[in-house]
């Protein structure tokens, strides 16, 4: 059975590898517009932090099971690395839960809270949604740099780190524009204009420095005819850029028929991103010193594991279509009553 598709020992942890790589995408568009209304929760009064908890009250717990999907995968398909990895990267790590856990209890406490309690909690809330963000941002960088510890590593990782902030403010600006109206949807467009800047600085200077820091992404990005084939990548970001800047001055519409197409548009810049990435990295899962194949556990492992992906990952994507089908439409006020 296992050989119907050829050789396990190669497809099996490609599969995996692919799974995982999804799971991520997945979880950094979806809770990504999370993290971003978080932080720009700073920028709102009351009432419309109350108009932004609802644009996500139904939605986060479901995009933060990808990231556990994402996690799961890494620990049961490849364990080497997972190990590596994790240690590597303990401290990040460790802040991003506490980010998480922050956002979480504050998420539900304000909702159950008036006055300067309520405050105080949206203040956690800002606080946990910044730190799971930069910390995110800072172990990509790190990922990037082969999980190296210098200064130079450590400056670039900052650097990642702040450029992922403002793609979660893009993206959860973006949402806003979806979920809302009148003035909170016109700030939210504001914002979006004001992130979008930072997003294109961002991908510029990863795009530069990444080849030149790394010997072995330089030879992949420029060896041969490898340029002319990445080429729509930078191109196709280009144009998107371009076409989020245009619909953004346009937006509001009277009619509100444009209010899907920027989440769409970052989306799919997401997408390109995570597909440079992908090409950069295979085949190695801890850049460098361990590939995917290596990394990988046994075949008969990896086959009984897929079975259960194949049931978990259709169960994760019926329960998230259902919840943004159900809370479709503008968000109105968040309520436990």
């Amino acid at each position: 059975m296992l050989h119907l598709f050829g050789d396990p020992a190669t497809w099996l942890p490609f599969t995996f590898a692919a799974l995982m790589g999804i799971s991520i995408l997945v979880y950094v568009v979806l809770d990504g517009f999370d993290l971003g209304i978080g932080m720009l929760f700073a920028l709102g009064d009351e009432a419309e932090q109350d108009r932004m908890m609802a644009a996500i009250g139904p939605f986060w717990d479901a995009n933060e099971t990808w990231l556990v999907l994402a996690v799961g995968l890494l620990l049961v398909a490849f364990p080497i690395a997972h190990g590596i990895i994790l240690s590597t990267l303990y401290l990040p790590v460790a802040l991003m839960l506490i980010g998480l856990i922050l956002r979480g209890v504050a998420f539900e406490f304000r909702a159950k809270a008036s006055g300067r309690t309520k405050r105080r909690w949206s203040r956690i809330f800002i606080a946990g949604s910044a730190l799971t963000a930069l910390t995110q941002g800072y172990m990509l960088g790190s990922y990037i740099m082969g999980l190296q510890q210098s200064p130079a590593t450590i400056a670039f990782g900052l650097m990642t780190a702040i450029c992922l902030v403002a793609g979660y403010v893009l993206v959860g600006a973006t949402w806003l524009i979806i979920k809302t109206d009148g003035a909170l949807q016109r700030r939210a467009v504001a914002w979006g204009r004001r992130a979008l800047a930072f997003v294109a600085l961002g991908l510029a200077a990863i795009s530069v420095a990444s080849p030149l820091v790394s010997p072995r992404i330089f030879g992949k990005w420029f060896e041969g005819s490898a340029l002319f084939y990445l080429a729509p990548l930078p191109l196709g970001s280009a144009a998107i850029l371009l076409a989020l800047f245009l619909l953004l001055r346009r937006l509001p519409d009277p009619a509100d028929r444009l209010r899907h197409l920027p989440f769409a548009a970052v989306t799919l810049l997401f997408i390109l991103a995570f597909a440079g990435l992908a090409y950069s990295f295979y085949p190695y899962v801890v850049p460098e010193r361990l590939t995917l194949y290596a990394a990988a556990a046994a075949p008969e492992s990896l086959a009984i594991i897929l079975w259960g992906a194949l049931f978990v990952l259709p169960a994760i994507l019926g329960y998230t279509a259902l919840s943004y089908r159900i809370f479709r439409g503008k968000a109105t006020t968040l309520s436990y009553d």
